[in-house]
C-alpha cells in the first residue's frame, strides 16, 4: 500500500461518531465483527460459484479461498462497509449500559 493510498481511505473508526461509552475497543471490535460477518458471507458466496476448468486455481485455490474471503471481508470494512458496524456499536452500548 502507497502512501496515497493511506492518506485518501477513510478509517472505520474514524467513520463512527464519538460514544461516551465504549470507546475505541468497542469501535474496533464492531469493526472486526462486520469484516468476519462480510468475509464469511463472501466465502459462502465463492463456494457456489462452479469451476469448469479453464481458469481454476487447482487445490491452491482451494486452500487459500478462505483467506481470499477474509481479506476481502477486511477490505470491505475499511472501504466503509455494508452498515452492520454501527448498529453492532449500538449493542455494545447498550450492554455496557450507556447512550450514544
Amino acid at each position: 500500500m502507497d502512501a496515497a493510498s493511506t492518506t485518501t481511505a477513510t478509517t472505520p473508526a474514524a467513520s463512527l461518531p464519538a460514544v461516551k461509552t465504549g470507546g475505541p475497543s468497542a469501535q474496533k471490535t464492531a469493526h472486526e465483527f462486520e469484516a468476519v460477518f462480510i468475509g464469511q458471507m463472501t466465502q459462502m458466496m465463492m463456494e457456489t460459484v462452479e469451476s469448469d476448468g479453464t481458469f481454476s486455481g487447482g487445490h491452491g485455490e482451494e486452500m487459500f479461498r478462505g483467506v481470499l474471503a477474509e481479506k476481502l471481508g477486511t477490505a470491505i470494512t475499511q472501504r466503509g462497509g455494508i452498515g452492520i458496524a454501527p448498529l453492532v456499536m449500538d449493542q455494545i452500548i447498550k450492554l455496557q449500559g450507556g447512550s450514544r
